[in-house]
């Protein structure tokens, strides 16, 4: 299989665990359903914290049941790395909806090359409504370049999960760049 049929299936499987995790969690009443498309005012901290603490403790579970075959990476954010956008977003004039600055509490990571990228851009319209794409952008700024993909299943109670499209040529600037900008609150 080539890695855009690797990727497609990445991104297929990290929809359907987004959906099933929501399943699981949200539609069951374990975890309360809050409008995630209101600013922070309306979304109480205590939802962010136990989303992200029951994500982390159930993320491997899911994972191992995923049907990926290109290697990936991937994290749930910290609590302190959670902390530290709250607090740069609700400091902000212009307020947002938690959903679209809160939406990489999940990220999964991988590399290909320069054509691989470029390939995956043209397809990622067709993609959407079949694999469920919030939406996606290419970033480009202050030594950091990658393509970041959202999952959010069309749901304003779902956080939204990330994969990030890195060029392998960029890894080392873009690991660089991540400690510098990303990791402030260590």
């Amino acid at each position: 299989m080539d890695k855009i049929s690797q990727t497609q299936q990445l991104v297929s499987e990290i929809n359907r665990l987004h959906a099933d995790f929501y399943r699981d969690y949200f539609d069951s009443g374990k975890i309360s359903k809050i409008n995630l498309a209101r600013t922070l005012s309306h979304v109480p901290v205590s939802h962010i914290y136990q989303y992200r603490l029951t994500l982390h403790e159930s993320i491997n579970d899911y994972l191992m049941s995923a049907d990926i075959e290109i290697k990936y990476f991937y994290r749930v954010k910290t609590r302190e790395s959670i902390d530290d956008k709250i607090q740069r977003f609700s400091n902000r004039e212009d307020q947002y909806p938690v959903n679209n600055w809160l939406n990489d509490i999940f990220g999964a990571r991988i590399l290909l090359n320069h054509q691989e990228i470029q390939c995956l851009l043209e397809l990622l319209d067709i993609w959407q409504d079949e694999l469920g794409l919030k939406n996606w952008y290419l970033r480009d700024k202050e030594g950091y370049r990658g393509l970041h993909i959202y999952f959010k299943n069309r749901n304003n109670f779902y956080f939204p999960w990330e994969l990030q499209v890195w060029d392998q040529q960029d890894m080392r600037s873009n690991i660089s760049n991540h400690e510098k900008f990303k990791r402030s609150f260590l």
